[in-house]
């Protein structure tokens, strides 16, 4: 199907090109939730890389947007100059309400909280993982309805990567989808439909009593936990681990939701997006079901296109000349991941879906430098094994309707997908 009119991209196209440049501000997540922020990307590339915005939104102010490749592989792997300190989100953290987690941290005390909770993602245990993983993707897949409309983020893309953070925390099972709930209000914005209320104050308020709801059920986890001998979970680990044992409840909090958002949203909105990519691109679908050794460079090609975290933040500590702009000491820099991915001074064909691309695996979407996502190879994982079970039983997957996306020039992600699927192999 043909996600998004035609006539409404070539509106929005118009009118990212007619604006003064000086006026756009790419975190605004309107052209987000429509699917219409390339054009506004793709004019800051050629005209303005390097480009001062100013947001009304509350706590964000002025900020640089970087969009071009190199410029944000110059600030990512530049951890001197470019500090995470005091969160990788433009909004600043209300002086009430701070919660450290180690991306938002610098050396050394990020290396050594990332080292704690890391060896839960790495080659062994995903190994072990594996198998877990596939037993439950054929699970979700075949209890999935036949001929019937349904919505694959919640059937499938949620209960999948659900399942799996519930494992890597030795969550409760049946309150695992408590995980997905504060996954959402950690980084819904007042307009998102997550909370009761669009009043910024008000929502505010109900996010924080559900996060300390959150922090208050971990706390029981983390007692029982320490009280035991170390096991190979990622709550046992921080609360025997020598750098993460002390941690305040606020600390506490800000790593949980770091790890949950980190293991949840981007994989489950990346589940989705390569449903709506095939869909869209029906000549990829084909070569993938007649060669599905193609699976691992569809991965790839689906977090390049979805990017299912559209930016991170940071923070200068010196001034210091990126391009023909000087970015002064304190500024914050915004690294628009979902534009770099799409650069076509780096990356051929950028805004094709090509699942044969040469170099499928340069992309930005997993940040680079001290701080790429520690948990990439699970999201592949994941990734790879759902859509091996996908083949295997379906010989399509119909999209039969807009997809619903997120509120947000943060996660890029999608709250609905209606499908359906017409029959089983």
């Amino acid at each position: 199907m043909d996600d998004g009119s035609i006539d409404v991209k070539r509106a929005a196209r118009e009118a990212a090109y007619a604006m003064p440049i000086e006026a756009i501000n790419p975190a605004d997540p309107e052209p987000f939730r429509t699917d219409t922020w390339h054009p506004y990307f793709e004019r800051l590339r050629k005209e303005s890389p390097v480009h001062w915005a100013v947001s009304e939104e509350k706590d964000v102010g002025g900020y640089w947007s970087v969009t071009r490749y190199n410029d944000i592989m110059a600030v990512d792997t530049n951890h001197q100059v470019f500090s995470s300190i005091p969160t990788i989100v433009l909004p600043d953290p209300a002086e009430d309400f701070t919660l450290p987690m180690f991306i938002a941290m610098d050396p050394p005390k990020h290396d050594q909280q990332r080292k704690t909770v890391s060896p839960v993602v790495a080659g062994p245990n995903l190994a072990k993982m594996e198998p877990v993983i596939r037993e439950r993707a054929a699970k979700i897949l075949d209890d999935l309805p036949i001929g019937e409309e349904f919505d694959w983020v919640d059937k499938v893309s949620i209960e999948l990567t659900t399942m799996t953070l519930a494992t890597l925390f030795d969550f409760p099972w049946e309150d695992r989808r408590k995980l997905t709930r504060w996954s959402d209000v950690a980084t819904a914005a007042p307009e998102s439909g997550i909370f009761s209320t669009t009043d910024p104050e008000l929502a505010e308020q109900e996010r924080r009593t559900e996060l300390f709801e959150c922090v208050d059920y971990f706390m029981r986890l983390w007692n029982e936990r320490a009280a035991a001998p170390p096991k190979p979970d990622l709550i046992s680990m921080l609360c025997h681990g020598e750098s993460t044992r002390d941690m305040d409840r606020m600390e506490y909090l800000g790593n949980l939701i770091l790890l949950i958002v980190g293991g949840n949203d981007t994989t489950r909105n990346t589940i989705s997006g390569s449903v709506l990519a095939l869909s869209q691109n029906p000549d990829q679908e084909k070569l993938l079901r007649a060669n599905p050794e193609l699976i691992p460079a569809m991965v790839s090609e689906t977090i390049r296109w979805q990017t299912p975290l559209a930016y991170m933040r940071r923070r200068a500590l010196q001034d210091f000349q990126l391009g023909d702009k000087l970015i002064k000491e304190g500024d914050k820099i915004a690294m628009w991941y979902v534009s770099g991915n799409r650069d076509e001074t780096v990356i051929d064909r950028p805004n094709d879906y090509w699942i044969e691309r040469p170099r499928v695996r340069q992309h930005l979407s997993f940040g680079f430098g001290i701080h790429r996502c520690v948990g990439n190879r699970l999201a592949e994982l994941q990734l790879k094994v759902i859509w091996e079970e996908i083949l295997a039983r379906f010989p399509r997957i119909d999209v039969v309707g807009q997809p619903k996306r997120v509120y947000s020039s943060f996660v890029h992600g999608y709250e609905h997908l209606p499908v359906v699927i017409p029959t089983r192999n």
